[in-house]
Parts: structure tokens; C-alpha cells; sequence
């Protein structure tokens, strides 16, 4: 049994929302799901922290689920700039449940368990350099992953990897709320995505204050999911 990690699939089987358009992209949900079934098995765990799907509405985002469904492993879905079709966790869970979508689990204000790692994470936030930062927004966030992380807490000593939807640093800035929280609950590993194209090449990747920063984008992993663990 064995952890990966992919971020922003971008799915978009129920709406015209091609992703082909952009560089890198050509035929993503083909080498996405060779990929995946390439390396994944049914006792796999995959985290998809963020942009899974363009649908608007849980509706229109079925026929995205049903294709995660079908691929193997056990799947945990996060929030994601263009996650649309999020709402009430407890709405979110009733859907899954009502049409048979069992190997799909949503992360929000809470941890999931699995392969020995205590899973922990919420969207975050991402700001432009140069222009300050949302406090408001910041401040719930990091609200957010600290309910996070203190659920994990029911797990013991495992240790607590963070997912986040968007950086918590990029280029030399950093959204110090976050790293403040990681340092209190000694948070070793961050994975991210939201950064595509161009902008990979800003990502930051490596150590930052003790906690190790990757980013894990469908198209910067070339639609292949990252084993983590």
C-alpha cells in the first residue's frame, strides 16, 4: 500500500472547458489514466488537493467523479480555486454516498488516515508579490489547517504531511500565518499545486524553514501521480 499525490486534474467531461488549449496539455485525461493505472493499485491512496474538476455544480461534476471512481486506489479530494461545485462537506458526502462513489473521500477541516500518515490540509491562499496580503482570508485559512492538524492529533504519532491547493511560498515570499502553523505542529512535508505552465519555473521547491515544500501540478508531474510514501 503505498501514498501519491497529483494535484489540479482539471476534469471536464460534463462541461466545455478544454484544457487541451494550453501548452502541455494535449489528450491529459488519456496519459493521465495510463499513467495512473500504470503505477496505482486498489490499496493505493491518492490525495488530489485541488482544481479536480470544472464542474459547477456536484451535478455537473459526476461524470468527473465517476472517472476518478473507476481509476484504482483510494482517492481524497481538497478544494481548489476552481473547485465550483464544493459546498457543505456533509452535502458533499450525501452525493458521494448516493451514487456509489466509495473510493472517494473529502478533505475538509479534518484529517484522513492512511498508509500510516496522517493526511492534513485546506485550499490556503495565494497572493501576487508586490501586493499585501488578504488578511481575512488568511487568517480563516489558517484557521482552517490548524483544525486540520489538531484532528490529526487522534491519530498519535504519526506523522502529519500538509496539503494545500496553492503555494504557501512562491518566488522569495511566503505566507508566514501558514509556516507559523507547520512550525506548531511540527509539519515536515508541504504539497501543493496550482502553478502551471510559465510559472513552474518560479515554484518553489526544497526547504523552507524545516518543512520540505514540493509541488505537485498535473502537468509539472506529467500526469503521472507521486508516490510520497
Amino acid at each position: 500500500m503505498s501514498l501519491f499525490v497529483i494535484g489540479d486534474t482539471h476534469l471536464s467531461l460534463s462541461v466545455n472547458k478544454p484544457m487541451d488549449i494550453f501548452g502541455g496539455w494535449k489528450n491529459y485525461m488519456q496519459r493521465l489514466e495510463e499513467n495512473w493505472r500504470a503505477i496505482i493499485n486498489k490499496e493505493d491512496t491518492v490525495v488530489i488537493p485541488g482544481d479536480v474538476s470544472w464542474g459547477m455544480s456536484l451535478e455537473e461534476a459526476r461524470a468527473d467523479f465517476a472517472f476518478l471512481d473507476d481509476l484504482p486506489g483510494k482517492k481524497i479530494l481538497m478544494k481548489g480555486n476552481h473547485d465550483y461545485w464544493w459546498t457543505t462537506k456533509a452535502k458533499m458526502d450525501a452525493f458521494l454516498e448516493q451514487n456509489g462513489f466509495s473510493t472517494l473521500t473529502i478533505l475538509h477541516n479534518n484529517s484522513i488516515s492512511a498508509e500510516g500518515i496522517s493526511i492534513c490540509g485546506s485550499r490556503g491562499w495565494m497572493f501576487e508579490q508586490g501586493q499585501a496580503h488578504d488578511k481575512k482570508i488568511i487568517s480563516r485559512e489558517a484557521g482552517r489547517i490548524r483544525a486540520s492538524l489538531q484532528d490529526a492529533q487522534r491519530f498519535g504519532d504519526q506523522e502529519k504531511v500538509l496539503f494545500l491547493h496553492y503555494p504557501p511560498i512562491f518566488m522569495e515570499d511566503s505566507i508566514p500565518e501558514f509556516l507559523e502553523v507547520m512550525k506548531e505542529f511540527s509539519v515536515k512535508r508541504c504539497y501543493y499545486g496550482h502553478i502551471h505552465a510559465q510559472g513552474c519555473r518560479h515554484a518553489f521547491r526544497g526547504e523552507w524553514d524545516g518543512v520540505q515544500m514540493e509541488m505537485v501540478s498535473a502537468d509539472f508531474l506529467g500526469f503521472c501521480p507521486k508516490k510520497i510514501g
